[in-house]
């Protein structure tokens, strides 16, 4: 079956991508082995990677990809193949992905969302850099050590305390749109 994608050339994304086994830790205990792949992807399939965060089964990231090229499904296929490369063979794996050779490391699919205007890419930014915060892991944003918010600060586009306004209010969504 042919999922719909959005197919933008040269277009900015949201990405959500997790492990399969959502119990797991791998992307933090293995974040050395993501970075690798990640940015080995980005030499030989170049993109701009606007911001991302990395928790412990899943992360979330934003790419905007070269002005001819809307091929973000190779470079995700490429991110996770290398990243599971060079990981002990020990997860669960269900007779579908053993008849097709396939490791039991990620989903298979995931989540994209073509950025459409200024607005939706800082909703989307604030989204990354808010969800260690909102899934418990630390109290504030500047705490969580897997994230491109710490660039945002050394650029000097956020501040070390942001985010702070935001945990009383009931009515922030981030990238998450109201339906």
């Amino acid at each position: 079956m042919r999922y719909r994608r959005a197919d933008i050339k040269g277009g900015t994304y949201f990405f959500t991508v997790n492990l399969a086994e959502r119990q797991k830790t791998l992307l933090i205990d293995e974040i050395d082995l993501l970075r690798t792949s990640i940015n080995k992807v980005k030499r030989e399939h170049p993109f701009q990677l606007d911001a991302m965060v990395v928790l412990p089964e899943h992360l979330h990231a934003i790419f905007t990809l070269p002005v001819n090229d809307n091929d973000y499904a190779t470079r995700w296929m490429l991110i996770k193949a290398g990243f599971s490369r060079y990981l002990p063979k020990n997860e669960r794996i269900n007779k579908s992905r053993k008849s097709k050779g396939e490791r039991g490391i990620w989903q298979r699919r995931y989540w994209e969302h073509c950025i459409y205007d200024d607005r939706d890419f800082e909703n989307h930014v604030n989204y990354i850099h808010y969800n260690p915060v909102k899934h418990g892991y630390v109290q504030r944003a500047v705490d969580w050590q897997y994230s491109t918010f710490h660039h945002y600060i050394s650029k000097g586009i956020l501040s070390a305390d942001w985010g702070k306004a935001y945990e009383e209010s009931d009515d922030v969504l981030f990238g998450e749109r109201a339906g």
